[in-house]
Parts: structure tokens; C-alpha cells; sequence
């Protein structure tokens, strides 16, 4: 089932590659008790993903701080080394927090994933945003197969 406005993101651990390696990240502390602009994409390096996706929220991270979002993050079934190099050569080192999602078991949880297997991707996360606030979704945009349009950065900047 897919998570729900109103509902609690679940406590799991995601990954974050930092200086000193790989760090783990409870869910509940990163989310407790501030303001989360958080989208997913299928996947780091994709055509959609980087050309549009995450340089939307890289250029209005600004413009989403300024509405009260604490911190941007994004979540893909990848490694944490992956994210780490799409951030670095997008720009968004500073400006997004990527999650890694290994596994895909958050995605599992969220009951947000999409198979990618005819792209030679397997399981994956859908494409999709939210506002977490206090650890709570106040805002949830799934795409369908496909689209690009409600999981933009413009759209979430839109709902808040």
C-alpha cells in the first residue's frame, strides 16, 4: 500500500556517502521536527532524472529554503557512491542531501516502486515528491509511468 498524506515516513535507515565513508541515517531523526522537500527518482544518471529532476530542485533550492523547507533530499536505489558522483557533477553538493536506498527497502516500505527490468534496471523507486514535515507527509505527488511533471521541484514549490 502506498504511504498516504497524513501518514508517519517509516523508521528505516537509509545511506549517505560523507568524507569519512558511508553513514547511516535514521529516518526519524533526519525528518523529526523540521520541514523536508524529499523526491525520489528511478535512478542516478538517468535521462529524466538528470536532465530535468534534479537540476529543478538544485535551481530552486533557494526559492523552496525560502518557503520554510529546512532541507532538500533526494532517494534513488542506488549506492551511496552513485549519489555522491550525480551530485557532484550536477552541483548539488550543498544544495541536496542524497539518500541512498540500496536495497530499495524504502522504497518497499512507501509502496512507491516501479520495475525498471525492461530497461535493465530491476525494482526501483517511482518518481515522486513530498513535503515531510515533522516526520509526517503534508504533500505527496507520484508520477505516473513515464510523466515528469508533479514530482517537479516548480509543482512542490507551488504547494507550499
Amino acid at each position: 500500500m502506498t504511504i498516504q498524506v497524513g501518514e508517519r515516513i517509516p523508521d528505516m535507515t537509509l545511506i549517505k556517502a560523507t568524507a569519512d565513508g558511508p553513514q547511516p541515517i535514521e529516518t526519524g531523526e533526519f525528518f523529526g521536527g523540521r520541514k523536508v522537500a524529499l523526491f525520489s527518482v528511478p535512478g542516478a544518471f538517468t535521462p529524466t532524472c538528470s536532465a530535468r529532476h534534479l537540476p529543478g530542485f538544485v535551481d530552486k533550492a533557494n526559492e523552496l529554503k525560502a518557503k520554510g523547507v529546512d532541507e532538500i533530499a533526494c532517494t534513488a536505489v542506488n549506492d551511496a557512491f552513485v549519489l555522491q558522483a550525480w551530485a557532484k557533477s550536477a552541483g548539488a553538493e550543498g544544495k541536496v542531501t542524497m539518500l541512498a536506498d540500496g536495497n530499495g527497502d524504502f522504497a518497499r516500505a512507501l509502496g512507491l516502486t516501479m520495475d525498471g527490468s525492461k530497461f535493465g534496471m530491476g525494482q526501483r523507486g517511482s518518481r515522486w515528491s513530498a513535503i515531510v514535515d515533522d516526520g509526517v507527509v503534508s504533500e505527496l505527488n507520484v508520477e505516473e509511468p513515464g510523466a515528469f511533471s508533479v514530482s517537479s521541484a516548480e509543482f512542490l514549490l507551488n504547494q507550499l
